[in-house]
This record gives C-alpha cells, structure tokens and sequence, in this order.
C-alpha cells in the first residue's frame, strides 16, 4: 500500500466476499485518480468479479491490467456499456468528468460507483439525480476516508450504539502532501478539480452527515485559498467552511496541501466527535509518538477513558454491502439521498468561497 502518496493510496483488506465469483460482475472505467485501484480492491474483497478496464490513455490501462490480471483490457467505453453482464462501472476520472461518465453508464442500465468529488457543479447534480431517480440505477461515491478506513466504520458503530450520546458536533482535518511534481496538469486547474472543498472537503462533509445523523445542513462560512504555491495559480492549498445540520449538530472543516515531507504517511487525518456524554478521536493513517499507521481510535465517556486498536479487525462493510444493494436494489450500503446530499453542501461550499 502507498503510504506517502495520497493520490495512488489504494487500501488493501482481508477478502469478505458477500458473492460466488462471477456472481457480480464490474469494469473499470476512467483510470485518472489512484482511487480506482482502492474501490476496485474493496469491490473484489467482496467477491466482485473485475471483467473489463478501460481508459482512453494505454499507459493507465496497462498499469492497472498489471494490478488486476484476470481483467480483460476493453477496446473502447462502449465495449464496456454494452455488456450485458456488467452491473456496476467503477470510475475515476477527471473530477468534472465523472457526472458525464456516471450519466452514461446509467443510460446504459447499470449502477455507477465514482470516485469522490462526484461531480463539480449544481447543474451535474441536477442531471445526476434526473437520470438516478429516472432510469433506477445507483449514483454511489468513494467517500473513501469514512467507507475504507476501519477507525471511521468504528466510530459509526460506537455511535449507533449511543457509547457518546447524541452527536453534537464534528471536527474534520483533512491534510494532504502536494508532491506538485507528481501531479496531473489537470490537478492544477480549478475547472477539473472543482476546488478544495469540493474535492477533498467532501470526505469531511459527508462524515459531518453520517456521524450527526443528519439528512440536511446549512453551510453558514466557507473559505478557499492559495496561501503558498504561486506557480499554480489555480490551486487551493487551503480550505476551512463551517456548517450546520436541522437537528443542529454543528461542523467545523479544514483541508490543505501543507503535510510536511517529515510524515511518514501522506496526511495525518483526524476527525474528532463530540457527543452529549462523552467525545472520540479518530487518528486514521498516522497515530504520532507511536510506529503505527493509524486505525486508533480515542473515547473518552462518562465511565473512563479507552483507546481501540482497530487496524485490521474491523473490515470495510460497505463494499458488499454496495454489492448486495445493486442486486436486491437495496440502500443499505449508503442512501442514494445522502450521497447526492454531500455533494451538493460540496459544491456550495465551494461556490460560497470562491464568491468572495
């Protein structure tokens, strides 16, 4: 697994297949973003069958049908759309590509599962929830820093069982490491990306949503700026909004480029939860002072103080449980209404800070 490098962090977990090979079968498409090898892992642990990837650049599709041997490299988009026995695309690509791609694939009768941001615009999101609600077909996202890390399914668990009362408000630190050498043009252009928080804010927003049980907010302050890299003129390297849910929980959002080259993983991403009898930290990819990766997660309640070493024991559920949901037509893994819902507050906080 690549731990100092965001954009090829691809997790890796113990195979929980929910199907018989061949059962469900996938394709990869749109090979931009690293992302696409951590959703197609979390898709094959759980017993998807990996038929076809497809990208228009050779170079992306051999790399991946490296990783994946038994996929089949198709000639072109369509080879994929127009196979029957493909039930769910995978896709990657361009941020402000991905609602176009997502369109396409529902238009040919079959789920679509999108890299985080989904999409850039109001404008794709109303022809995104046009084209779920008219064809039945699933608009899923890799919201990856909640769905693929195991202290965040943790947490998710904790609360449900009331370990810290009602969730009363949420702190998200989203770091990230430039590494601007490394990095696509298009990374670099404000169109494609959508904006910082767009773009990785929308892990932050999401979690803000699932862990406050909230199916709605208010973004009530957003800023967005480049304070260090006047080479790239159109990059965020900082980003802060706050919001607030209708059961009034409150959320407080930071994301950057400043991880220092001195941290041995690519961001030290916190999340902090405060309920009404007690509060949890959770130190996902670096637990600093100690050799771990991360996967620690703090609590502290009325009765005492514990900290879980999770890495490994918890698993990523949502992935066959995306699997099941395609084939029962089912929302157990994630409501189609929540993930449109975090990216809409995505693209208004953004819109909000680039307004000013």
């Amino acid at each position: 697994m690549q731990y100092s490098d965001g954009m090829n962090y691809a997790p890796k977990g113990k195979p929980q297949p929910v199907v018989k090979p061949g059962e469900f079968v996938m394709a990869a498409v749109g090979l931009d973003h690293g992302h696409i090898g951590g959703m197609c892992n979390g898709l094959t642990e759980a017993g998807a069958t990996l038929k076809w990837i497809y990208d228009p650049d050779s170079a992306k599709m051999e790399r991946y049908l490296k990783m994946y041997p038994d996929a089949k490299g198709a000639r072109c988009e369509s080879e994929v759309l127009d196979d029957p026995e493909v039930k769910l695309v995978a896709g990657a690509c361009i941020t402000n590509e991905r609602c176009a791609l997502g369109l396409r694939v529902m238009e040919a009768g079959k789920d679509y599962f999108t890299d985080k941001a989904p999409l850039t615009t109001l404008e794709q999101l109303e022809k995104a929830r046009e084209t779920s609600a008219r064809t039945g077909k699933k608009y899923a996202v890799y919201y990856g820093e909640r769905l693929h890390c195991e202290d965040a399914v943790f947490a998710g668990q904790l609360i449900e069982q009331g370990a810290i009362g009602r969730v009363i408000q949420t702190i998200g630190l989203g770091p990230h490491r430039l590494n601007a050498p490394s990095r696509p043009e298009w990374f670099f252009k404000h169109e494609r990306y959508g904006g910082i928080l767009c773009d990785i804010g929308s892990h932050q927003i999401e979690q803000f949503l699932y862990f406050t049980g909230n199916k709605d907010a208010s973004i009530t302050a957003a800023r967005a700026v480049n304070q260090a890299n006047p080479d790239y003129p159109e990059l965020e390297d900082f980003g802060d909004c706050t919001l607030v849910g209708e059961n009034g929980a409150s959320g407080y959002i930071r994301v950057d480029w400043f991880t220092p080259d001195g941290l041995r993983t690519w961001g030290d991403g916190r999340t902090m939860i405060l309920g009404t009898e007690g509060y949890i930290e959770l130190r996902k990819y670096v637990d600093l002072g100690s050799e771990r990766m991360g996967g620690r997660v703090y609590m502290v309640t009325k009765d005492k103080e514990s900290v879980f070493d999770i890495q490994g024991k918890v698993g990523y559920p949502y992935f066959g449980q995306l699997i099941l949901d395609s084939i029962n037509r089912t929302e157990n893994a994630m409501t189609q209404a929540h993930a449109f819902k975090a990216a809409e507050l995505c693209v208004r906080a953004q819109m909000l800070a680039n307004a000013k």
